[in-house]
């Protein structure tokens, strides 16, 4: 599998660097300071860090529990910038939640 998997987590890669950006640029926009250092990526994170080298199967139930998360943490912030009024950022929740849906399936169904 590690052709298959090897493209499709580049792509994911290149997807998150991409949504980083436009995440960081929101916040800014907000005029807060966007995380900009490992340490303040990792506190913020609510995905745990694997240790060692999982076997693909695992490699990829880990990564369709991250993708669930990230869609968690969206919606939990979804009701915050609804009330603020924050279309943009409403937008931008929308966005990060089908992306990270749609990849969790894709994962999902090479466990299938």
């Amino acid at each position: 599998m590690f052709q298959t998997l090897h493209l499709m987590f580049e792509a994911q890669y290149n997807e998150l660097a991409l949504a980083v950006d436009l995440i960081a640029e929101r916040i800014r926009a907000l005029g807060f300071p966007a995380p900009g250092t490992y340490r303040e990526f990792a506190q913020a994170s609510s995905i745990e860090e694997t240790a060692g080298v999982p076997k693909a199967d695992e490699m990829i139930r880990h990564l369709v529990a991250g993708q669930e998360a990230v869609v968690r943490t969206a919606r939990s912030i979804f009701p915050v910038a609804d009330e603020a009024n924050d279309q943009p950022t409403l937008d931008l929740l929308t966005q990060r939640m089908q992306t990270h849906e749609k990849t969790a399936w894709m994962l999902r169904s090479l466990l299938a």
